[in-house]
């Protein structure tokens, strides 16, 4: 298949989607005019939607026809711009830019910064809450949403992350902080996916392992573009981890060894979704990219 077609096409659904958004929270006059300008600096700065998108991929992998699922995968690109404005801040990551911009608590003050990322979250699941679909679906994208960005996901993968900057991670550690803090959100993405378009439990399973090997590879593949230099899609110098202390799998295993993980991971990613046959086409592509991405 056309993979770069399909990208584009996606982020295009899913950036309309966006900006509609942020049109109606700048006409909701109860939401402050520098928080809603917050709010679109960070989320409309080009990013490349992959969550959202692998959502969608795997609605259609799983039978999925309705358009239902566009604000459902709109919603996880609110919830990784709201933890990349957290990430950013100095308390955290302390990053001056973010995709060649600076970053929005370098643009707006810490304090904007973090209430923009408040927003982002919240507002997220009012928009779930809005979607006119089955109710229990919607309870079930709630709670896997919620458990795959909070202290059992995403939060607690950065909380172990921060604590243990400046030492050496065992092997179990890193795994946690990977697996949670990139891989949980991706492995919810795919879930959603199936249980918008109310997919079997076997199917379910299917796509969960295979998000939980692509979300892994996904952030192994971030750490080797780290080290060999091909960064910028992160918006960060090359080996920017290694001078803040971060535990990342080149630091652990070595470049050549972190590569055949990450190839081990994809491979098994593909042989989750054989399953889905030629539904899973988008999905089978975009795992291929992950392990060939230069930038």
């Amino acid at each position: 298949m056309d993979l770069d077609r399909y990208l584009k096409r996606q982020k295009s659904v899913i950036d309309r989607f966006l900006s509609s958004y942020i049109v109606s929270k700048k006409k909701d006059r109860h939401c402050p005019a520098i928080l809603c300008e917050a709010m679109e600096y960070a989320l409309m700065a080009g990013g490349k939607r992959v969550r959202p998108i692998l959502a969608i991929a795997g609605y259609e992998a799983a039978g999925g026809t309705s358009r239902t699922i566009i604000p459902v995968a709109a919603s996880l690109e609110l919830i990784h711009t709201y933890s990349l404005i957290h990430d950013d801040l100095p308390a955290m990551d302390n990053d001056d830019f973010r995709r060649n911009k600076p970053t929005t608590h370098k643009v707006f003050g810490e304090g904007i910064a973090i209430l923009a990322g408040d927003a982002l979250l919240t507002d997220a699941f009012h928009i779930i809450a809005g979607v006119k679909a089955d109710p229990q679906a919607l309870l079930r994208v709630i709670s896997e949403l919620s458990y795959g960005a909070g202290p059992g996901g995403m939060v607690g993968g950065q909380t172990v992350d921060l604590i243990m900057e400046g030492t050496r991670a065992g092997r179990k550690d890193l795994l946690y902080i990977h697996t949670h803090k990139t891989g949980a959100l991706i492995r919810a993405s795919l879930r959603v996916g199936g249980i918008m378009a109310g997919c079997s439990p076997a199917r379910l399973a299917a796509l969960t392992a295979y998000g939980e090997k692509v979300g892994l590879a996904f952030q192994v593949v971030d750490d080797i573009l780290d080290v060999t230099g091909s960064a910028e899609e992160m918006g960060k110098s090359p080996g920017a981890d290694d001078a803040r202390g971060k535990n990342t799998y080149p630091s652990t295993f070595g470049l050549k060894r972190s590569q055949r993980i990450a190839e081990k991971l994809i491979r098994e990613s593909l042989e989750s979704i054989r399953r889905f046959g030629t539904r899973a086409g988008p999905l089978a592509a975009i795992a291929r990219y992950i392990i060939s991405r230069r930038n």
